[in-house]
């Protein structure tokens, strides 16, 4: 096999404080307070002041060097800020190193975040021929693959519909069918595809798989280890910026996966590694009853989970979502506020949300917990690995037993009968 893509010694580095709010008016209101020695007014609770940072710089990559071959499906795993989106973003063209070496030989199809590549104003039609035409094909090629895009996107009904109006699970399923039907030699793609239902993530899956099989490549970013593992040849783990590890899948994430036993759950309010705004902030998680210890629950116990969080009023139409997944990354428990029918129309800027199980369905064993919340709709915070806790075995069923790992991870609440049959 040859090598498609080369990276020696790849940086980047960004200097803070230089890029403006993107309005003079903003930028200026910025300017006022730094010249009076007052706070920027634009910023919301918890959010960093990078203004007062002025000159300092953070390298995003340092000094990266690996090759792929041609047909390799190479994961990317790191916890959030490690350098995995900055280092596509390079690979992509989509932005410039600050030193290094990147040779690439053939065509790259990226997704690299919602709505990559897309004009919002142009209809879902138009966009397929305008990212064909991006890649250097023809309207006649992109013709001869538009009907597959469709199926496989399932946007049919929309496809003359201009994508601005489209929800974000639709923009990602045209975008993914756009980029890995357009015969791209180099398919990257990031963790959007957290965006799209459980179905559409597995035929995305398939469909990359499908890729690497017929001879091109695939640089895929996720935090789900069993994707990573169920698709992936190889695996590199980068860390502010360097790269760890890279070699085999199984070996890489497991060493990714101790790296998560190092964080705390008094280090959850200084963790850098996070997705959002910034409006709205989890500061400490603990199982607060039905256990011996804030990291650790029983299983059948009745449980309580607290979210510390702390944000900018108002914070109205508050979504909050806690997620448990096994050490490689597959989820088994979501609880929603939203879903539950608890929306919460408007908060304390400071406080406590509180989760309640009647029965903790887990059996024993280490699980990591995941903490999202919107705003409005909008991102506000979303940790990885936010804490991880510890199950102990329990009564579950009121018979005096504890069940095992071998009933499977999650349990529930049944009962049995007969009758005779006439």
């Amino acid at each position: 096999m040859s090598t498609v893509i080369s990276v020696e010694n790849l940086s980047k580095v960004y200097h803070l404080g230089q890029i403006g709010t993107g309005t003079f008016a903003n930028d200026l209101k910025v300017w006022w307070a730094r010249k009076q020695g007052k706070p920027n007014p634009l910023l919301r609770v918890g959010q960093p002041d990078y203004g007062n940072r002025m000159g300092e710089e953070i390298w995003a990559l340092r000094d990266v060097t690996f090759t792929v071959e041609q047909g390799a499906v190479l994961g990317i795993i790191g916890r959030n800020g490690a350098g995995k989106s900055t280092l596509l973003k390079i690979l992509s063209r989509v932005t410039a190193p600050t030193g290094g070496m990147v040779k690439v030989k053939g065509r790259i199809a990226s997704l690299l975040e919602v709505g990559t590549g897309f004009h919002p104003d142009l209809t879902g039609r138009e966009n397929v021929y305008l990212n064909g035409a991006i890649l250097g094909m023809d309207r006649a090629e992109v013709r001869s693959k538009l009907d597959e895009i469709v199926d496989f996107a399932d946007v049919a009904q929309f496809l003359d519909t201009p994508v601005k109006r489209y929800s974000s699970g639709m923009y990602v399923r045209l975008a993914f069918a756009v980029a890995a039907h357009l015969d791209p030699e180099i398919l990257v793609v990031d963790e959007v595809l957290a965006v799209g239902d459980a179905e559409f993530q597995n035929k995305c899956l398939g469909k990359m798989g499908d890729v690497a099989r017929e001879g091109r490549t695939v640089l895929f970013v996720s935090h789900n280890m069993a994707s990573i593992r169920k698709l992936c040849t190889n695996c590199m783990l980068v860390d502010k910026g360097i790269v760890k590890v890279l070699g085999g899948t199984d070996e890489v994430i497991y060493q990714y996966l101790s790296t998560l036993q190092r964080f705390s759950l008094s280090s959850l309010e200084a963790r850098p590694d996070r997705e959002g705004d910034g409006r709205m902030r989890f500061t400490h998680f603990e199982v607060a009853e039905g256990s011996p210890s804030p990291d650790s629950a029983i299983v059948g116990a009745a449980t309580r989970f607290d979210l510390y969080y702390h944000g900018a009023p108002p914070l109205r139409n508050v979504q909050v979502s806690l997620g448990i997944y096994n050490p490689s990354g597959e989820r088994l428990l979501w609880m929603g506020n939203d879903t539950s029918g608890s929306l919460f129309k408007e908060i304390p800027s400071s406080g406590i949300i509180s989760v309640f199980l009647d029965h903790f369905p887990l059996v024993p064993g280490q699980y990591l917990v995941n903490l999202y919340c919107e705003v409005e709709k909008r991102k506000a915070d979303w940790v990885h690995s936010a804490a991880q806790i510890t199950v102990h075995p329990g009564d579950f069923y009121g018979n005096g037993k504890s069940p095992t790992v071998s009933t499977g991870p999650v349990l529930v609440l049944n009962s049995w009968s007969f009758r005779e049959r006439k």
